[in-house]
């Protein structure tokens, strides 16, 4: 079932490795179908380079296997926190990106130094409390801080990001350690001077609204 979404999941989970936003099996990636609600994620464990259709797991909403005969992500648990409580959230992505990861282990939002974090992310990419892994409340704290950035920096862990599509929810993870990178050069070489919230504002509308097709 769902044929068609597996085989986009199992490439959206390839750019991860490809993007060094992971380490070994660590991430993962869900997908929510629009039209079932079923969502499609990673199997817990598996190396990137041997997950194949064959290995993706489908559950319900409540968490329920519909498919598959693999353990799903340890992070199910958050994964399904998320989509219950934004309906317009469709892809969910976790990783433990080095340069964002930094930051994370301090305790720290990735600060706004350059123009590609205002408009992409409208602010400060948010750091979380502290929580443990395992069930819902690494998912909490994505809502809790994640609400209109759609990144969140778990602190002591990594990064969540969630989006209308699966698509989108990777291009945004990479842009988070896109922007931890600049940001943690930037602060070796000084003290950058960063935006205005009325710059960060403009940069975001422009970006969100005017450009592109």
């Amino acid at each position: 079932m769902l044929e068609e979404l597996k085989e986009e999941l199992v490439d959206l989970l390839q750019e991860l490795p490809e993007n060094d936003l992971v380490c070994l099996t660590s991430g993962n990636v869900s997908i929510r179908d629009t039209r079932s609600g079923l969502i499609l994620i990673k199997p817990s464990g598996v190396p990137y380079d041997q997950i194949d259709i064959s290995k993706i797991v489908v559950i319900d909403i409540d968490g329920n296997i519909v498919e598959g005969t693999y353990k799903p992500s340890s992070d199910t648990a958050s994964h399904l926190y998320i989509y219950q409580h934004y309906s317009d959230v469709n892809g969910i992505v976790h990783t433990h990106s080095r340069y964002a990861a930094v930051f994370a282990s301090l305790g720290k939002n990735i600060p706004v130094v350059f123009t590609e974090t205002a408009e992409e992310f409208g602010g400060e990419i948010p750091c979380s409390d502290f929580v443990l892994i395992g069930d819902s409340e690494i998912g909490k704290q994505v809502v809790k801080y994640g609400k209109g950035y759609n990144a969140v920096l778990l602190k002591k862990h990594g990064v969540f990001t969630f989006a209308a599509s699966a698509r989108r929810a990777v291009d945004l993870a990479i842009l988070v350690e896109n922007s931890a990178f600049i940001a943690w050069h930037a602060l070796q070489m000084g003290n950058p001077e960063g935006f205005n919230p009325e710059e960060i504002q403009t940069l975001y509308y422009r970006q969100q609204n005017i450009y592109g097709q």
